[in-house]
C-alpha cells in the first residue's frame, strides 16, 4: 500500500506541473491582459507555439479576444492565422490592424494563404493578397484559380528544382547561392529541358554523397507525381499509403508547378477523419467557437431527420396497440430490442465508414465483409437472446415472452449488422458521403425491425 504522505516521483511531479502550468499560463496571460500589461503577457506567451496560442484565442471570450489580439500588436505571428479554426479567422483578420496583417501574411508560403483565404470572404480575401507582394499574390491567385478540395490548393508553389545532369556538388552550390528557398523542403525535384519531372533527390543523400556524383545515380524509388485537378483526398491517401514526404504537382503539360509535403497532406487526412466523426453524430463541422445561431442551424436539421425516423417506428408500435394492451411487459422489453439493434448497427456503421474512407472496403471485399457482419450479429444475437429469455422467464414468467424477444433480439442484431454495411455502400455508390447520412438510415432500420420483430412475435405468439 502506498503511503499518502510519501513523496512522487520527480518525472510525476515534472508531469503534474507541466499540465498544470497551462491553466496557470492562460490565467496569467488573461490577468495581464486585464492589467493592460504588454511585456508581462508577452514573457508569458513567448514559449508557447502558433498552434497553442491559437486554441487560446479560441478558447476565451470574443472581448478577450480582441483585447489581446490589439495588446498583442506588431509581433502578431502569421503562423497563428494557419492554426486558427476556419470559424475564426475571418473575425481575427477583421481586427488585427492592416500593417500587422500584412506583416504577419507576407511570412507565411503560399499553400499556408491558400488556406487562409479560401474560405474566406471576398473583402477579407483582398485584405489579405493586397498585403502580398506581387511575385507571391499571382501565386496565390493561381493556387485559387485551381478547384476547391484539389492538389492546385493544397501545393506550395516554391519548389526546389534542378535540371537532370546536375552533380550533388552542383545542387549544394545552387542551394546556397539561392536566397528563398522553402521555408520547409525534403527533395531536389530534377527536371528535363521541358520543366517535366524526372525524380527527386533526398537532401540526405545529397549532403551523403560526393560532389562529382550525378543526381541521377541518386534518385528516390516510387517517384510520382499528383496532377493538379487531382482530389486532394486522393493525394493524401497516396501519402500515408506508400510513405511519402513530398511529392511536385504538375500542369496539363506535365511541367511542374508545385509541390506538396507530408505536413499538409497529413492534416487533409486529419480534417477528413474529424469530419466523419462529427458527421457521424450529426452535428456537421462545427466547433466550439461558434455561435449559437450557427450550432442551431447545423445541428437542426439532423435532429429533424432524427424526428421523421422516430415517428416512423412510432407507426410500426401504433400497428400493434392491442397487443401491447393485453401484455404490458411488451412495452417495458420493446426498447431493450431496438436499444441493442441501434448500437450493434452502430458499431458495424462506424467501421464500415472508416473502412470506406481509408479505401479498405471496396468491391471486391464488400460482400465478405457483409457476410462477417452479419455472421457477427448472428453470434451476439443468439448470446444475448439466450440472456433475454433468461430474464423474460425470471422476470415475467413467461417462457412464451421469453422464447419471442430471443427471437427477435437475434433477428434484430442480423439486420443491424447487415444495415451498418450495406448502408454506407449503398449510400457512397450513388454519391452521397456515408458518414453523413448512414447514421438516420441505419438507426431508422434498427428500431422499425426490432419492434416489428418483437411485437409481430408477440402477437403471433402470446395471443
Amino acid at each position: 500500500m502506498i503511503d499518502e504522505d510519501s513523496e512522487l516521483h520527480p518525472e510525476i511531479e515534472k508531469a503534474e506541473d507541466v499540465y498544470s502550468l497551462s491553466a496557470r499560463r492562460l490565467s496569467a496571460i488573461l490577468y495581464a491582459l486585464d492589467r493592460n500589461d504588454r511585456d508581462e503577457m508577452m514573457a508569458e506567451m513567448e514559449p508557447l507555439h502558433a498552434a497553442d496560442i491559437a486554441d487560446m484565442l479560441e478558447q476565451i471570450s470574443p472581448d478577450d479576444r480582441h483585447r489581446l489580439i490589439a495588446l498583442y500588436g506588431e509581433d502578431f505571428d502569421g503562423d497563428i492565422l494557419s492554426e486558427l479554426d476556419e470559424g475564426l479567422r475571418e473575425e481575427v483578420i477583421s481586427v488585427l490592424h492592416p500593417n500587422v496583417l500584412a506583416d504577419a501574411v507576407r511570412d507565411l508560403e503560399s499553400d499556408d494563404v491558400v488556406d487562409l483565404v479560401e474560405d474566406l470572404e471576398e473583402d477579407a480575401q483582398e485584405a489579405i493578397l493586397s498585403t502580398l507582394e506581387d511575385a507571391d499574390r499571382v501565386a496565390v491567385e493561381k493556387s485559387l484559380a485551381y478547384p476547391e478540395f484539389s492538389a492546385g490548393r493544397l501545393m506550395q508553389s516554391n519548389v526546389v528544382m534542378g535540371p537532370e545532369h546536375w552533380t550533388v556538388g552542383e545542387a549544394i552550390d545552387y542551394m546556397r547561392k539561392t536566397e528563398e528557398l522553402p521555408d520547409d523542403f525534403y527533395h531536389m525535384v530534377l527536371v528535363d529541358a521541358k520543366m517535366r519531372a524526372v525524380g527527386h533527390v533526398t537532401l540526405g543523400k545529397i549532403l551523403g554523397a560526393p560532389r562529382e556524383k550525378l543526381l541521377t545515380d541518386l534518385l528516390e524509388p516510387g517517384f510520382r507525381t499528383f496532377k493538379v485537378e487531382e482530389s486532394e483526398s486522393d493525394v493524401a491517401y497516396a501519402f500515408n499509403q506508400y510513405h511519402m514526404i513530398s511529392a511536385p504537382v504538375i500542369d496539363e503539360h506535365e511541367r511542374v508547378v508545385g509541390v506538396i509535403t507530408i505536413d499538409d497532406a497529413m492534416n487533409v487526412l486529419d480534417e477528413e477523419h474529424e469530419e466523419d466523426i462529427m458527421r457521424l453524430a450529426g452535428v456537421g463541422e462545427g466547433s466550439l467557437a461558434d455561435k449559437v445561431i450557427e450550432t442551431v442551424r447545423a445541428r437542426l436539421p439532423w435532429l429533424a431527420v432524427n424526428l421523421v425516423t422516430a415517428i416512423l417506428a412510432s407507426l410500426v408500435i401504433a400497428q400493434f396497440e392491442a397487443t401491447i394492451a393485453q401484455f404490458v411487459a411488451l412495452a417495458v422489453l420493446m426498447p431493450i430490442v431496438a436499444s441493442m439493434g441501434g448500437n450493434a448497427g452502430t458499431q458495424s456503421l462506424t467501421v464500415a465508414v472508416r473502412a470506406i474512407a481509408t479505401r479498405d472496403l471496396t468491391g471486391a471485399n464488400v460482400w465478405r465483409v457483409i457476410r462477417r457482419e452479419i455472421y457477427v450479429g448472428l453470434a451476439n444475437g443468439i448470446i444475448f437472446a439466450v440472456i433475454m429469455g433468461v430474464v423474460g422467464v425470471v422476470w415475467f414468467g413467461s417462457p412464451a415472452l421469453g422464447l419471442v424477444i430471443a427471437a427477435a433480439m437475434i433477428i434484430n442484431l442480423v439486420i443491424a449488422g447487415l444495415a451498418g454495411v450495406g448502408v454506407p455502400v449503398v449510400l457512397e455508390k450513388i454519391g452521397v458521403d456515408p458518414a453523413l447520412a448512414s447514421g438516420a438510415f441505419v438507426t431508422t432500420v434498427t428500431d422499425i425491425v426490432g419492434f416489428f420483430a418483437f411485437l409481430g412475435l408477440a402477437a403471433m405468439v402470446l395471443i
